[in-house]
Order: structure tokens, then C-alpha cells, then sequence
């Protein structure tokens, strides 16, 4: 799958769509990180934290299944057996969905702190 693959739609469009469905469900500290100047590895990343294995599973499951309704399929999920941090690569958007220890102990932010950076308003922040 090449990053033309990932529908007509611009990457950051669906980066903000899956962000959504991330706060639907009360993911919170939610990020996207624009990282097109950076690295040739994606173009955006989005972070975000979880507070329960059931939290993390809906997460999981919503942004997963309403993607597919919009033919957008992940190429890869990992870390599911421990839910401790997941990743779904859609290939251009890499969504990490951490438990907030984790999130901590990794500071995944400190490593693209030179990305453009949007936070998105989760229910704690309403």
C-alpha cells in the first residue's frame, strides 16, 4: 500500500476524523503530529492516552470499524495482546493509543517536539 492508497481525502482530513472518534469514545490528551517535513515514515502521527483495557478497546474498535466504513483499512495493529500501547498504521496516519503510565515512561512527544502539533479538545477539556 503506497500513501496515495489512503482514499482521495487529505491525510490531515482523516488524521482530524480519527481524532474525533479517539474523543468519542474519551480518549484524552489527544495529539497530531504533522510530521511531512520531518520524516519519510508517515505524515502524521496522533497520540493520545486511555485510562482502562475497555477504554482502550473501544478506542480501538470505533476508529477501526469507522474507518472501514469510509474504505479506509489499517495495514498493520500491534500491541493488542498487552493494551498497554497500541498502534494502527493506516500508512500516511499512525495512530499511537497509549495507557497514560506508558504514554509517560516513552514521551513519544519529546521525539517529534519539532512537528507542527494540534491539540484536539477530548471531554475533559469541555
Amino acid at each position: 500500500m503506497t500513501k496515495k492508497q489512503v482514499k482521495n481525502e487529505p491525510a490531515k482530513d482523516i488524521a482530524l476524523k480519527i481524532s474525533e472518534l479517539i474523543a468519542s469514545k474519551k480518549g484524552n490528551n489527544i495529539k497530531i503530529f504533522d510530521v511531512r517535513k520531518l520524516t519519510t515514515l508517515t505524515d502524521f502521527f496522533i497520540v493520545c492516552s486511555s485510562e482502562s483495557n475497555p477504554q482502550t478497546m473501544a478506542i480501538v474498535n470505533t476508529v477501526v470499524n469507522e474507518m472501514k466504513k469510509d474504505d479506509i483499512r489499517p495495514w498493520h495493529v500491534e500491541g493488542m495482546e498487552h493494551q498497554q500501547w497500541i498502534l494502527i498504521d493506516y500508512v500516511n496516519i499512525v495512530v499511537h493509543i497509549f495507557k497514560d503510565d506508558v504514554r509517560d515512561y516513552y514521551e513519544i512527544e519529546r521525539l517529534w517536539a519539532d512537528a507542527e502539533i494540534t491539540t484536539v479538545e477530548d471531554e475533559q477539556d469541555k
